[in-house]
């Protein structure tokens, strides 16, 4: 099988370096500490704290609330694209047996 070897990747997030050791593209290592980055930051500006723990703690939460709200929304468009593709067979089912001899 195509193994992908491990690799390091430095990135800085919120005046800290860190190392990433993974498997995956060193490129979108460096995109998700660059949201990352981008979340802390946002969340600095609109908080007194200077800790950067709780900071970091602000913004994944900001982070899971993206994503629930973006699983909310996929299930949402999943549900509708089964109801859609279920009323196109029930339409297609009727046509289909009329064709058969």
């Amino acid at each position: 099988m195509g193994e992908t070897s491990e690799s390091i990747t430095e990135v800085k997030i919120f005046n800290q370096t860190y190392s990433v050791r993974g498997r995956t593209d060193s490129d979108y290592i460096r995109e998700l500490a660059n949201y990352v980055h981008g979340k802390m930051t946002e969340v600095s500006e609109y908080t007194s704290t200077v800790d950067s723990l709780k900071v970091a703690v602000l913004a994944a939460l900001n982070i899971a609330d993206e994503l629930f709200l973006s699983r909310q929304e996929l299930a949402v468009l999943e549900k509708k694209r089964n109801e859609e593709l279920a009323e196109l067979s029930s339409q297609l089912e009727p046509l289909l047996e009329a064709r058969l001899p």
